[in-house]
């Protein structure tokens, strides 16, 4: 433990990932019941993979959109693609989507890192009004000091644009700050502009290969206090 805390030794800030790190993205599917019970699974990873293919598509081609638009799109695809494409089931599956359900453990986490001194924030490729409502929605709001969107940049993660807005938003270097995402790429991005990062792998993934190295892995952000001297 006294390598890991010297190896985050002079962290301000921790900066979370939203989707997939704070809030289950895959609550949406599971809480509606339009949703056939054996295709759910598949609806949340093909929307899921869409959603980042667009972002990450969108940002190559220069043709920004914000994230609501990017989800609705993939949302479109993965209905049609397993014959669900209904709009009443459409519109509810978005307005679950503002109210992703946060990880079990989250709340706690946020609290005992505030109750250290540590700052804490979201930096994220949803837009303003999403994270507004997932941080509104979950009774989260007031664990963090800032709610930062990508769509400030009008490039999702990870250009470098997205990561530098957390460091000119907080007014710290980026060794000052952690960074914590469940995506690995998200992760490696951040590595590799110079954030310290914590992969928080919750899906037992295999590493990517892309630039970048995180400074840890952990399964839940349950054990991020203590990489922190926090616990």
């Amino acid at each position: 433990m006294t390598e890991k805390l010297q190896a985050l030794k002079g962290v301000r800030a921790c900066v979370f990932d939203a989707y997939g790190t704070l809030f289950d993205f895959a609550s949406a599917a599971a809480r509606c019941a339009d949703v056939p019970a054996d295709r759910r699974a598949a609806l949340t990873t093909l929307w899921r993979d869409k959603q980042l293919q667009y972002a990450w598509l969108r940002t190559l081609e220069d043709r920004y959109v914000d994230f609501w638009q990017v989800t609705g799109d993939a949302l479109d695809f993965a209905l049609e693609s397993l014959d669900l494409a209904r709009p009443a089931l459409r519109e509810r599956l978005m307005d679950l989507y503002l109210g992703l359900e946060p990880f079990a453990e989250v709340p706690a986490v946020l609290e005992t890192l505030r109750k250290a001194g540590l700052r804490t924030a979201i930096l994220s490729n949803g837009s303003p009004a999403m994270l507004e409502a997932l941080v509104s929605r979950s009774g989260l709001k007031p664990l963090f000091e800032a709610v930062l969107s990508a769509d400030a940049v009008r490039a999702f993660k990870t250009h470098p644009k997205v990561y530098q807005y957390a460091l000119e938003a907080l007014a710290l270097p980026a060794q000052a700050i952690s960074f914590q995402s469940s995506n690995a790429w998200d992760a490696h991005g951040a590595s590799d502009f110079g954030m310290r990062v914590v992969w928080c792998n919750r899906y037992g993934q295999r590493r990517e290969r892309l630039p970048g190295t995180p400074d840890f892995e952990i399964r839940t952000l349950a054990e991020l206090p203590a990489l922190l001297g926090a616990d």
